[in-house]
């Protein structure tokens, strides 16, 4: 499967990018493999006429958004996100009109229409710095994760007005199964992403997103790391530091593991039908397209 993949690449001259959160095995065949910030670089600088974003919708859209001349397919149309869902454009565009004088700070885990009523963009990687960029004399909206939001009120001491998002799998990871762990496992390294709940990051070694974190375990010299966000992550980490073990964090609701159903989705046999049939292509209106252009390329400045 992987020769018909590389087969119909070069027929279409496509790039395939895959988010860390993806199947190993879909992580192995790409072209390149990243977390948010790293896959829009990527996606901004591609002289591939076709895209198969390998990830969620909100991912693919971005693509697009920053590619508007190029074709972006997702292996799997239904491969959405809960985040980007808790805010609806129309939702959103009628609570920004309680907040006029406010810049809108949105973490890209959101559709493009949100995206375009936004002033900045964020990811994970590079959120602090994007609301360090904004005058203190000016109020702040941060949208759509609350939980990143308050985590990002204590990194930099801006008060900030949130959104009441979350993602699925960050808010619900069991904290009684990390005491447990930290117990078990002494001399273990917690590595957390910063969408988790405070009750969560407050038994982490270290907070990051998802590229800080591997970063951080091959910074770092201990044997075993408790993984708090989603396992997919865990293949390119192991794939890269051999000698060392990595142990899930299970979520509260009894998982042993806690994957995101939505990243799930996409398969190998998806990925070559898409690129079989053309299908699954990303279109956007253009006049939101431009407006979402506008704070994506802020962030990229930023960044």
């Amino acid at each position: 499967m992987v020769s018909r993949i590389q087969e119909l690449k070069e027929k279409n001259n496509a790039v395939i990018l895959a988010h860390y959160y993806q199947e190993p095995e879909i992580q192995d065949m790409a072209d390149f493999v990243g977390d948010s910030l790293e896959l829009s670089r990527k996606a901004a600088g591609t002289d591939a006429d076709v895209i198969l974003f390998c990830g969620v919708h909100f991912m693919a859209e971005t693509a697009k958004i920053v590619n508007p001349s190029k074709r972006v397919l997702i292996p799997d149309m239904d491969a959405g996100c809960s985040l980007a869902d808790s805010a609806p454009a129309d939702e959103f565009k009628t609570w920004l009109e309680k907040y006029p004088d406010h810049v809108v700070i949105s973490y890209i885990n959101c559709s493009a229409d949100v995206k375009a009523m936004s002033d900045i963009i964020c990811t994970s990687a590079n959120a602090k710095k994007v609301i360090e960029s904004v005058p203190k004399n000016k109020k702040i909206i941060f949208a759509p994760d609350r939980l990143l939001g308050q985590y990002m009120i204590k990194e930099t001491g801006r008060d900030m007005v949130l959104w009441n998002g979350t993602c699925q799998v960050h808010e619900i990871f069991s904290e009684k199964a990390l005491i447990r762990l930290k117990a078990k496992h002494t001399g273990s390294l917690v590595l957390a992403h910063p969408e988790c709940d405070e009750n969560i990051l407050v038994h982490a070694d270290f907070i990051g997103s998802t590229s800080a974190l591997i970063k951080k375990v091959g910074q770092t010299s201990n044997k075993k790391y408790i993984i708090v966000t989603e396992p997919g992550v865990i293949h390119h980490m192991q794939k890269h530091n051999p000698g060392k073990e990595f142990i899930p964090l299970p979520s509260n609701t009894g998982c042993a593991c806690n994957e995101c159903p939505h990243m799930r989705l996409n398969t190998m046999e998806k990925i070559v039908s898409s690129l079989e049939n053309m299908d699954n292509e990303i279109i956007l209106d253009e006049k939101v397209r431009i407006k979402a252009l506008k704070p994506l390329n802020r962030m990229l400045e930023i960044a």
